[in-house]
């Protein structure tokens, strides 16, 4: 049975000042703090494992503020946005700090850049492709990489199977973009051959 906060929503799906949003956009505009952070203290410390757990972990958070006040479509597409920013910013700065190779940082990037550009491109024809399961497996395991690189007691003394468990998520970030192509593809496709519907926004794509 839905509640009266469900039935009755606080914001509609085009507002863009809600407190979701502000959840969102601090998370996001953390990136740069955190990648100038690792920079300047190293790959593994407690500050920085402190804060990776408090920024990775607020994703829930304004998720399930955005359930209980409305969801926007504003909020769909921040939400994975701001995610894609905190892990390669990250990323970026542990393989500036020589802790991480730049291949594997290098195709993370890709599929996530390349994954927001036909993100967009379907936005424009009406489309929102939703995530799978496999992609919000592919975000946890990247923010579970860059905790334990970042956790002093493993970060410095299990390089070796860190970096080997971020090659596991580059070979399962590749392969869900490439889930994601295939299904914004069928969707584009049965999209042409209809009239297009408006709707609530759809489950955020990651």
């Amino acid at each position: 049975m839905s509640t009266a906060t469900e039935a009755h929503p606080t914001f509609g799906p085009t507002a863009l000042a809600t407190p979701a949003n502000a959840l969102t956009m601090a998370r996001l505009l953390s990136s740069p703090a955190l990648l100038a952070l690792v920079l300047a203290t190293g790959p593994a410390t407690w500050l920085l494992t402190a804060l990776w757990i408090l920024f990775s972990g607020s994703d829930g958070l304004d998720g399930w503020v955005a359930r209980r006040m409305g969801a926007t479509r504003s909020g769909a597409f921040l939400d994975p946005l701001a995610d894609k920013f905190l892990v390669l910013g990250v990323l970026v700065g542990l393989a500036g700090r020589g802790y991480f190779s730049w291949l594997p940082v290098a195709l993370i990037a890709l599929r996530e850049v390349g994954m927001s550009l036909f993100r967009s491109y379907a936005g424009r024809r009406g489309v929102s492709i939703p995530a799978r399961r496999t992609a919000k497996a592919k975000t946890f395991l990247q923010d579970v990489v860059i905790l334990l690189a970042l956790l002093p007691p493993v970060g410095l003394h299990a390089l070796g199977e860190v970096r080997a468990l971020l090659w596991v998520a580059v070979a399962l970030t590749l392969y869900t973009g490439l889930e994601y192509a295939r299904d914004g593809r069928h969707l584009l496709a049965r999209t042409a051959e209809r009239p297009a519907v408006s709707g609530p926004p759809a489950p955020d794509a990651r």
